[in-house]
């Protein structure tokens, strides 16, 4: 049947051999085990026709299917000459041709090609995978827009790049027009970028600027937010920062003008300015890190890590959930390369007061747990496994 003639194909016929297809590419997948076969109210409307030339159209369709290998029909025994009452799938690859369709299975085949370069990068590509076997869509993709997640992958890739040469912060739109040729194609990638940074397939959607500042990119230059009685040396000078707290480039941020007594990171603005508000007078020095910090937040968290003596508390204050840990694991890192060790700050699950804890999955919990330990808290992520909750800093 030739392309003109999948398109003349009567609409009623197409309609009931494409449902017909999709059963087939739940069974492929696992995710039915009934045998596709079209019976009863499948075939409802094709029984309802009264017009001959209408029922002999449909039956012309499947006639062909059925000289072609994809299908079997079935009549009454007692009146082969009947209505059909019965179709069932033979081939589907056969009957995918037939419809001018690829079925779901070759489609995933083909998105295992493109991404399989990828794989080694980005472990969490085996989930999307996975996920579009069982015919689960991941942030809204399918087998069909493996492209794209590979795109997403490049440009992670030429982010990091970037980075190492030392700009840490570019306009999106800019890197994206160098890039792609396009400025806005970085920004339809976001949600995939969102699952190939966390790593998880299962996380909740962040932020588009959230996603963006991981990877040095913005739309608007986001400030970093500082709170303390503390000096601070800035290219025109040192200053103390305001009250409740100050707002600035961290570039501009060269480094301490004092030691305060302990350095604090908040993962969530709203806990940040609560915290600012009353501590702002203490020789605390605490940094809003923005959720997952960006490129250029780390070069001035650096900076300010380097001026301080080993013996100075560096702690961190997140959410108990898999996000907050893969923070706390980032920054643990951080603080190690300028020679300091991160300790936790209201973090344990003993925190948590009961009626903010949310039951988690296996594998969140499994997750947390791992960050946990790269973060070197090893005794909280035991207690993670034990608890099995999660929780929002606000709470």
């Amino acid at each position: 049947m030739s392309g003109r003639d999948q398109a003349e194909m009567y609409p009623l016929a197409r309609k009931a051999l494409e449902r017909l297809l999709k059963s087939a590419d739940k069974h492929e997948a696992g995710v039915a085990t009934r045998r596709p076969a079209l019976t009863g109210s499948a075939l409802a409307s094709y029984h309802a026709l009264r017009s001959l030339k209408d029922k002999e159209a449909f039956e012309a369709v499947m006639a062909y299917g059925q000289s072609e290998g994809a299908i079997k029909i079935q009549r009454p025994r007692y009146d082969p000459q009947g209505l059909i009452e019965r179709v069932e799938l033979v081939d589907v690859d056969k009957l995918a041709a037939l419809l001018g369709e690829v079925p779901h299975a070759v489609r995933v085949e083909m998105a295992k090609q493109t991404l399989s370069a990828h794989l080694a990068a980005h472990p969490v590509l085996a989930d999307v995978l996975s996920s579009w076997e069982k015919l689960k869509k991941v942030r809204g993709t399918a087998p069909d827009d493996a492209a794209g997640w590979a795109s997403a992958c490049d440009v992670i890739a030429y982010c990091l790049e970037q980075v190492a040469l030392g700009d840490m912060e570019t306009p999106v739109r800019d890197a994206s027009a160098r890039f792609f040729k396009d400025s806005k194609r970085i920004e339809s990638l976001v949600p995939r970028l969102d699952v190939l940074l966390a790593g998880n397939v299962e996380d909740d959607a962040r932020s588009d600027a959230e996603v963006l500042q991981e990877l040095g990119l913005y739309r608007e230059q986001q400030p970093a937010r500082l709170a303390g009685n503390i000096v601070v040396r800035r290219e025109r000078g040192a200053f103390p920062l305001d009250r409740p707290y100050t707002a600035l480039p961290p570039s501009t941020v060269l480094g301490l003008g004092g030691a305060p007594n302990q350095v604090l990171t908040i993962e969530n603005q709203t806990t940040f300015n609560v915290w600012a508000r009353q501590h702002c007078d203490s020789d605390v020095l605490c940094l809003y890190t923005g959720g997952m910090p960006s490129p250029a937040w780390r070069a001035m968290y650096l900076r300010l890590l380097s001026e301080l003596p080993i013996s100075t508390p560096v702690l961190h204050w997140g959410d108990v959930d898999e996000g907050g840990f893969r923070i706390a694991a980032f920054l643990s890192r951080c603080a190690a390369e300028a020679g300091h060790v991160l300790l936790p700050w209201k973090m344990r699950p003993a925190d948590v007061p009961e009626p903010f804890r949310r039951e988690a999955s296996a594998r969140t919990v499994d997750r947390m747990v791992r960050f946990a330990g790269d973060a070197g808290w090893d005794q909280i992520a035991q207690e993670l496994a034990e608890a099995k909750f999660v929780a929002e800093q606000e709470g």
